[in-house]
């Protein structure tokens, strides 16, 4: 077998980065809180174990792809954490949980001589099926030289900084824009589709001038138009990620005019699609106040 990777939370973004460790030639171990995801990786060979620090026990190198800055900090830092494992030198977080916590864990990994390496990703679930997701990696050169072999096999690398938190601070500019291109998109969209105009025509439109950009080229004419909202990242994800890159830009003195709209638009979906609802959802609020629907023509 190949070396020893540990990973934690292989749930949807977690579950097919690790299938690609697996299926690169790694000895791979995992932890999930949910049995039905680690399934299909055991039956592809990879082994369970009953806690992140079995998981830290059992590899060198340890991944974790988690929903919220508290649980990450459970997992890295809490009682059968990772700080408890026995083989564990590197902890790579793929999460998003913007800087304070990523110095926060990083500091209390160093305590045990762990290395936390800041290395969040970007590009959906598509991009971890793939392995085309972009991966923001901030550690010391010669710790990204140990990993970025590995990292590899889930997207390509941008070795950002060398300090816990950069990585994090670059995944919440791309997502706050993410967010306002899907923001801004669904309002021009309905007021379009009221003033008569056909959705797809305005997506082609507008993807063949200035103003296309990643919600009018893929999760409109995915997601919306044929009214499937299947994007697959969830309203109450971007909406922690945006709020927390506001955080971060009133730490910094950095205004955020725009950040905060979308911050508006997005809290107001989230209460009134549900949590769980998707992204491209973000444009049902819009549409019910203007009293029409960005739908195919039938």
């Amino acid at each position: 077998m190949g070396q020893s990777i540990g990973f934690i939370g292989v749930g949807r973004m977690g579950g097919p980065m690790a299938r690609r460790l697996l299926e690169a030639g790694y000895d791979l171990t995992i932890f999930d809180t949910s049995a039905d995801a680690m399934a299909p990786l055991i039956a592809k060979g990879a082994k369970r174990a009953d806690s992140p620090a079995a998981v830290a026990s059992a590899a060198g190198i340890v991944l974790g792809s988690l929903p919220t800055p508290p649980i990450v900090q459970a997992v890295a830092l809490g009682p059968k954490g990772v700080i408890e494992g026995t083989k564990v030198k590197i902890f790579v977080d793929v999460s998003t949980t913007g800087s304070v916590y990523a110095k926060k864990v990083a500091g209390g990994l160093a305590a045990k001589n762990i290395t936390q390496v800041d290395a969040p990703v970007s590009g959906g679930v598509t991009g971890a099926e793939k392995g085309t997701l972009a991966v923001m990696v901030a550690c010391p050169d010669d710790v990204y030289a140990q990993v970025q072999p590995v990292l590899s096999v889930i997207g390509k690398l941008f070795h950002v900084g060398k300090g816990p938190g950069q990585g994090q601070t670059m995944k919440l500019l791309n997502n706050i824009l993410s967010a306002t291109a899907m923001a801004a998109s669904s309002e021009i969209m309905v007021m379009g589709v009221k003033a008569g105009l056909d959705p797809q025509m305005i997506v082609d439109v507008i993807n063949s001038g200035s103003g296309r950009n990643t919600a009018t080229m893929d999760k409109i004419p995915r997601c919306v138009i044929p009214r499937k909202f299947d994007f697959g990242f969830a309203l109450a994800l971007l909406n922690k990620d945006v709020r927390l890159c506001l955080e971060e830009a009133d730490a910094m003195g950095v205004p955020m005019l725009v950040g905060n709209a979308v911050r508006n638009l997005l809290s107001i979906a989230a209460a009134s699609e549900g949590p769980n609802a998707d992204m491209t959802d973000v444009i049902k609020p819009v549409e019910r106040w203007a009293g029409v629907e960005v739908g195919a023509k039938s």
